[in-house]
């Protein structure tokens, strides 16, 4: 860890003092048990994820925990760990936001998404049934109805949904989490993302892979999928 050149390491932003005379196992703890700490992480993932939260919006620990009737220490460790994925940003003065996103940084995820999850379409489509097909037609029709109710947060979470169900085929789940936190760390930027193209309908390629699919057409699927993840994204980046 960094010092200050006199020996020192500087204070940690998220750090709760120890109040003199207050043992570590005190009742100020009890409610960061694992579970109060994984329901405000898993809460928040979701919501950054699925672009519930816009770009640079600010967090605060204590507005966490209000939200969530928790003392600051499962609101800090949540925190550490989207933070540690990429899903939030910490400053040097201690704010906390969602991240900005530059357009070098957005090319990069899409490059990482265009490599993930090429392969796990082209892993998935042996396994790719008629009832996965079918699911897959269902959920598309669910971006249609979100897009038709501009309802930003409801097409991210249904286009992922599309993807994922798609991705699980491919048990390849170390490959899939990595996909999953590239989609972490674009959620608010895909939210700025469905503001900007004006969807009128469901993703064009989205048909395209599901024709590939039918046909047992890998190739075709390659394609698709990697036109569907990255054009959009290099456009706001453009």
């Amino acid at each position: 860890m960094p010092n200050d050149g006199q020996g020192r390491s500087p204070p940690d932003p998220l750090a709760r003092p120890v109040r003199a005379g207050e043992p570590m196992n005190s009742a100020r703890s009890t409610d960061a048990a694992p579970a109060a700490h994984d329901r405000v992480y898993r809460t928040l993932r979701t919501r950054i994820m699925y672009g519930d939260l816009a770009p640079g919006a600010a967090l605060t620990l204590r507005g966490i925990g209000r939200e969530f009737d928790v003392s600051m220490t499962p609101a800090r460790e949540a925190v550490r760990r989207l933070t540690a994925e990429g899903a939030l940003t910490l400053s040097s003065s201690g704010r906390v936001s969602t991240p900005e996103l530059s357009n070098d940084r957005i090319e990069e995820l899409a490059a990482l998404r265009a490599l993930l999850e090429v392969e796990l379409a082209s892993r998935a489509l042996p396994r790719a049934h008629f009832a996965l097909i079918e699911r897959m037609q269902t959920i598309n029709s669910t971006i249609g109805a979100a897009v038709a109710a501009r309802d930003p947060v409801a097409y991210i979470r249904a286009n992922l949904e599309f993807h994922r169900a798609l991705y699980l085929r491919a048990q390849a789940p170390a490959m899939l989490a990595m996909a999953e936190t590239v989609w972490l760390q674009l959620g608010p930027t895909m939210r700025a993302l469905y503001g900007r193209l004006g969807r009128t309908e469901p993703p064009a390629f989205h048909r395209t892979i599901l024709a590939a699919l039918r046909a047992g057409d890998e190739p075709g699927l390659r394609l698709a999928v990697r036109s569907d993840v990255t054009q959009g994204l290099r456009h706001l980046a453009g």
